[in-house]
């Protein structure tokens, strides 16, 4: 497979999954072509933004900027990769071990096909992580969406009755988290855990209890995948376009907070079919405090941002430091966090479950990032949630 193959494939599988996965069960294909062709080059692809994250770019908020040790990133890059690879192939042997288990037919070239495609959302949604605020959601979305992807393919490729799938599917999503979640401590043992920081093997994130999870779940172990195939209905929308940079742009207005703008930037981006907008501006006052604000518009991938948001968990951690937080007010995902040392922190803002709005800098507080979000005419942006549709 050429490239233009593959992003051909990689897009067909991530828009229009229904009718791509009867093509890719109908294949001749080989474990080394498969490899070769395809995983070798797709599963790179979050590896290798992980790195430039954490060792090139630095990660952290709240007054603090981090970076991992070049020498331990290229490290962790590469067992990351090898031990991605490794386990791809063991999550097909035992997809294929089970499928008499759901009404399927054994097939090792078929149940790798599988976990591939499957997972094609995890290793394109990873690249994401390089992204502040708005990644760690479409990231989200990608891992939720593999599941949905694996529900998908199974009739296809192992022949399970359709009525199976979600068992199948539950089952396989279990053994996944199990598998990383070893390969992590494995990886922790050998390198430290300060190569792990947002670390995710294969199409899962990171984390589980081994000792909860058995092949023989029950309908509280496969909850998780149940909520996230009754999330997504329609994860990648072809026919949505994200908002053009001059609509976006009108969102960042000259002066909030009793803030003045410095400047205004925009661009639109669009991968494999998934289109995002996005504009940020920087705005400061004669008292010393500096905020960015970004404003960004998923347009596709508004399903996928819809079953992340449907999804993510509350939670608030405190520090002596300070706090931060992800909760749901009115409808929409707000995450805060503040550090009291440094002045400075981040306040930012899911609308309509499209577009991301975020304010991150130094600040008299919280409240006067809560302000400069709050600044944007944010009913006016819900009120485009479906501008850009097109008939199908």
């Amino acid at each position: 497979m050429d490239l233009g193959n593959l992003f051909a494939r990689i897009k067909a599988i991530l828009t229009t999954p229904q009718t791509e996965w009867p093509v890719i069960a109908g294949e001749p294909a080989t474990v080394n072509g498969l490899y070769r062709h395809y995983i070798l080059i797709v599963a790179a692809l979050p590896v290798l933004a992980h790195f430039i994250r954490h060792s090139l770019i630095g990660y952290g908020g709240w007054g603090t900027h981090l970076h991992t040790p070049v020498g331990m990133g290229l490290l962790g890059m590469v067992l990351y990769y090898l031990l991605t690879l490794a386990l791809t192939y063991v999550v097909a042997l035992l997809t294929n071990a089970l499928a008499p288990t759901f009404g399927g037919q054994k097939d090792l070239v078929q149940a790798l096909k599988t976990v591939a495609y499957a997972w094609t959302a995890g290793w394109v949604g990873g690249i994401a992580v390089i992204i502040p605020w708005l990644g760690w959601l479409v990231a989200l979305a990608s891992l939720i969406y593999g599941i949905y992807l694996l529900y998908l393919g199974l009739p296809h490729t192992m022949r399970c009755p359709a009525d199976k799938a979600a068992g199948y599917t539950a089952v396989t999503v279990i053994i996944t988290i199990v598998l990383s979640w070893i390969v992590g401590l494995i990886v922790a043992g050998l390198i430290g855990t300060a190569a792990l920081t947002g670390a995710r093997m294969g199409g899962m994130q990171l984390g589980g209890d081994a000792r909860h999870a058995t092949t023989e779940a029950n309908s509280t172990a496969a909850e998780p995948a149940g909520k996230a195939l009754e999330a997504v209905q329609k994860p990648v929308d072809n026919h949505v376009q994200s908002l053009p940079t001059d609509t976006i742009k009108t969102f960042l207005p000259d002066t909030l907070a009793g803030m003045k703008r410095e400047d205004l930037s925009a661009e639109r981006n669009s991968t494999v079919g998934m289109q995002v907008t996005s504009a940020r501006a920087n705005y400061s006052d004669d008292h010393g405090h500096r905020v960015q604000l970004e404003v960004g518009d998923t347009g596709s991938m508004r399903g996928m941002m819809a079953a992340a948001s449907a999804l993510a968990p509350d939670s608030e951690q405190q520090t002596e430091h300070g706090y931060e937080k992800t909760y749901t007010s009115q409808g929409r995902l707000i995450h805060e966090a503040w550090n009291n040392d440094t002045h400075s922190g981040e306040y930012g803002v899911i609308v309509a479950r499209r577009f991301a709005v975020k304010a991150t800098g130094n600040a008299e507080n919280i409240d006067q990032l809560k302000q400069v979000v709050n600044g944007v005419d944010l009913d006016k942006l819900e009120s485009l949630k479906n501008e850009g549709t097109t008939a199908n």
